[in-house]
C-alpha cells in the first residue's frame, strides 16, 4: 500500500500515512479553501486501509488550528476509523488551548474509539 504525504501550508495540515512504520499523524492548521477537495485523498487512503489494516493503529492528531468545515471533514473521518479493528486516536493540544482540547473530547464522545490525550 503506498504511504501517503501531503505537505503542509499554512492553511492546511501535513498528513503522514505510512502503513510499514505504523505512522498516521494529521498535524498543523486544516482551514483549507475547498475542505472536501483537500481531505478526499485522505479519506480514500483511509477507505482503501480498513480493507487490510495493521492490527493495531494508532492515529495521532496535532491540530493547532482547524475551522468549522474542516470540523465536520475530521469527525466524518473518525467516524470512519470505527470500522477498521484496532484503532485508537492520541488526540495532542496545547495546554493552553482549551478549544482544541474541547472539539477531541466532542469528537471522543461521538464515536466508539478509544481515545487518549496528550499536551505537546
Amino acid at each position: 500500500m503506498e504511504n501517503l504525504r501531503i505537505e503542509g501550508s499554512d492553511d492546511t495540515p501535513f498528513v503522514i500515512f505510512d502503513k510499514k512504520n505504523a505512522i498516521f499523524e494529521i498535524s498543523g492548521r486544516s482551514l483549507p479553501e475547498d475542505v472536501l477537495q483537500f481531505y478526499e485523498p485522505v479519506m480514500e487512503w483511509i477507505k482503501n486501509y480498513s480493507k487490510e489494516s495493521n492490527p493495531i493503529t494508532a492515529f495521532t492528531f496535532k491540530l493547532d488550528y482547524f475551522n468549522t468545515a474542516s470540523s465536520k471533514v475530521l469527525l466524518d473521518m473518525i467516524g470512519s476509523l470505527t470500522a477498521i479493528k484496532g484503532t485508537s486516536i492520541i488526540w495532542y493540544y496545547n495546554e493552553d488551548d482549551e478549544e482544541i482540547l474541547d472539539a477531541g473530547k466532542e469528537f471522543s464522545e461521538q464515536v466508539d474509539i478509544p481515545f487518549e490525550f496528550k499536551v505537546y
